[in-house]
């Protein structure tokens, strides 16, 4: 499809957030329909979708959800023209405040003195917008929306402030498109990381401990032998690992910027008088690291990484499983190096990056994160630094998209989004070019001219939270973890207490081979005992009774209900051996 017929459907972003943000008016308009005393605040669209926070005297339900719906397709018959006016400040205020609208009279006086005022008007309702929006209300498909949730939000984001109700909503230019994004999302609530966590015996969340993840005995065996793989394919690149301390001083994180630019996000104690800060990211440990010792350029690029428990103060109502925590591992790495070789250590690490997401089979997209307001360093040296991160990428046959002003305050970055089996994307990776902090921690190396110079750096993650990976890979596998990570590969099933012996030999047998292996032992039936190691998303179980003590075999079934037969332990261990190495996704 051309790029032209493309401009007015849902392959083009702007198409879409201007459908979605027509249907927050929609929504708003009926909603004043139904109950006029209602107050609006902001409806904004979104990722997908939109939502807008109301003040209603009257919690919404369910009920009241499908009554905004029913209106909304009315609005959509009617095939109102929406029409954009401006007016001065002081007659915009007036406006609203003739309307009895609190919020929206906030948000005029807290718009900049040479802001455009502008609204946009459909059949009797008339909202606050800077636009754009469809031309008409008939342009959006009545039965091809939906009211997916209301929550409670507070005004502006801030505690102290009233406390609003935020409808969100979805629609689509055809219902079978909304057919299948409903779908999508049950689906995804199947997979939800926090109920198969639990199901699964890998984390818990406490009140003693909000944001704070517990794993209990099969996580750890996930987690570990995550990391185990981390450490090995960095050695194959050429890492070596370090561990810095989880509490530094205020110094420290002044030197660094981050007490400037991140303190509010940080949990700080005082020692002896002076201000400690338990680290929010571990890179400021590893400026000290490299100062530790003397450098020449035969050292670079130095390649260092570090699994680094961090804390960051996130809100309450920010906080989301394992996707959004108050404590985490991180596994970042800095590579110091000299400017000539900066372009070959970005590639060295997409390359990194590439091995590691094909593994778990996730496929990515790159954005490049430039200079936002709040950043240390020239406008040049951004400027040269962004160029390298777009002529590395762009040599390798990579795309990219431009996300302006969101790169970190020292430095541009790419980010890297993973999609999983659902085709959600999830920010993981990243890759930090900073010539910043190697010049505040005055980081040196001795040139092949026997001259001091300064290195630069990048501060990159893969897996980025270690917790929120495992959260994303749980639901990317639906907890059908492959048999590598998996944290019990085999479960043996005696079929009667005559044959828990031989399950308890064939046990032993393999975990001395290294496998992880459980026996279920109880009195129960075999059908019983298949039901439940295949709701536990255990890859192998081994069926053993009389016969195959008899003839020193086993009966093999997949977790996805494959009958492999009898085969002996030293088939199967072979078979169990060639998945685990192979790292394969069944």
């Amino acid at each position: 499809m051309s790029e032209e017929n493309n401009q007015y459907t849902f392959e083009n972003p702007e198409y879409r957030q201007t459908y979605w943000h027509t249907c927050s008016h929609v929504m708003a308009q009926a909603v004043k329909r139904l109950w006029p005393e209602v107050k609006l605040a902001i409806g904004p669209s979104i990722d997908e979708g939109w939502y807008y926070d109301m003040d209603a005297p009257f919690a919404f339900t369910p009920e009241h959800l499908e009554q905004i719906e029913a209106e909304m397709r009315k609005i959509c018959k009617e095939k109102l023209k929406l029409e954009r006016f401006e007016l001065p400040r002081p007659e915009a205020v007036k406006f609203m405040e003739e309307r009895d609208e609190k919020y929206k009279v906030e948000l005029i006086h807290d718009l900049p003195e040479d802001e455009v005022i502008s609204f946009y008007k459909q059949g009797e309702f008339t909202d606050l917008c800077a636009g754009p929006h469809l031309d008409s209300t008939g342009r959006i498909k009545g039965n091809a929306l939906k009211l997916t949730a209301c929550n409670a939000a507070y005004w502006r984001g801030d505690s102290s402030r009233e406390t609003l109700q935020r409808i969100y909503g979805i629609a689509f230019p055809k219902k079978d498109e909304l057919d299948a994004h409903l779908a999508r999302i049950e689906e995804a609530k199947k997979r939800d990381h926090r109920r198969l966590g639990k199901e699964l015996g890998l984390f818990m969340l406490r009140d003693e401990g909000p944001g704070f993840p517990f794993f209990l005995p099969k996580g750890m065996v996930l987690k570990n032998t995550l990391l185990d793989y981390w450490r090995k394919v960095h050695k194959k690149y050429g890492y070596v690992e370090i561990s810095t301390p989880i509490m530094l001083n205020r110094q420290l994180w002044e030197r660094s910027g981050h007490w400037d630019h991140y303190k509010n996000n940080m949990y700080t104690t005082v020692i002896d008088d002076v201000d400690f800060a338990v680290k929010p990211m571990n890179c400021p440990g590893g400026m000290l690291v490299y100062a530790s010792e003397p450098h020449s350029y035969r050292d670079l690029p130095l390649r260092v990484g570090e699994i680094g428990l961090v804390h960051r103060h996130e809100l309450s109502g920010a906080l989301h499983g394992l996707f959004r925590v108050r404590c985490f591992n991180q596994d970042d790495a800095h590579v110091f190096m000299t400017r000539e070789q900066m372009q070959d250590v970005i590639q060295e690490t997409v390359r990194l990056f590439d091995e590691v997401y094909s593994v778990f089979g996730l496929s990515y997209t790159i954005e490049l994160s430039t200079m936002p307001e709040d950043h240390i360093g020239t406008v040049e040296e951004w400027e040269r630094n962004q160029d390298i991160l777009k002529q590395a990428i762009t040599a390798m046959g990579k795309e990219f998209v431009i996300n302006e002003g969101d790169g970190a305050f020292y430095g541009p970055k790419l980010d890297f989004h993973l999609a999983d089996s659902l085709g959600r994307t999830w920010q993981c990776g990243t890759i930090q070019l900073d010539s910043q902090l190697p010049e505040r921690f005055e980081l040196e190396y001795t040139g092949e001219d026997g001259e001091k110079h300064r290195p630069v750096m990048i501060h990159r993650v893969v897996l980025g939270s270690i917790e929120r990976f495992i959260g994303v890979i749980t639901e990317h596998f639906a907890g059908a973890f492959p048999t590598w990570l998996a944290p019990v590969q085999v479960k043996l099933l005696p079929v009667t207490d005559r044959a828990a012996e031989y399950a308890a030999k064939i046990s032993a047998q393999l975990d001395a081979q290294g496998f992880r292996v459980e026996v279920d032992g109880r009195n129960e039936k075999i059908g019983k005992k298949i039901r439940e190691a295949t709701l536990e998303k255990v890859p192998f179980m081994l069926v053993v009774g009389d016969r195959d003590m008899e003839n020193g075999t086993v009966s093999v079934r997949r977790r996805s209900g494959e009958d492999l037969g009898a085969m002996s332990l030293e088939d199967f261990a072979a078979l169990l051996d060639g998945e685990v190495k192979s790292m394969a996704i069944q």
